[in-house]
């Protein structure tokens, strides 16, 4: 399993979410993907499109005040 990081601080609503499905689809299935993200419909969007595309969300954490950081492992 290898681990992708995706750093989208800094853009609005819905780019952190596009740039996500975009790398997603490079992965190999197994893999892992790091998004760190500041808008705030981001934290309703990115977890709820990888339980609807069939991805596992192994991690959510807050890392600041108004950023968080999830990790989805590709289905």
């Amino acid at each position: 399993m290898a681990v992708y990081e995706l750093k989208s601080l800094g853009l609005v609503c819905p780019f952190p979410l596009i740039e996500a499905k975009e790398k997603m689809a490079t992965l190999e299935v197994g893999d892992a993907l790091k998004i760190e993200f500041d808008c705030t419909q981001g934290t309703e969007a990115i977890p709820r499109w990888a339980a609807e595309a069939g991805h596992e969300v192994t991690n959510y954490e807050q890392i600041g005040d108004a950023a968080w950081a999830i990790t989805i492992v590709k289905n």
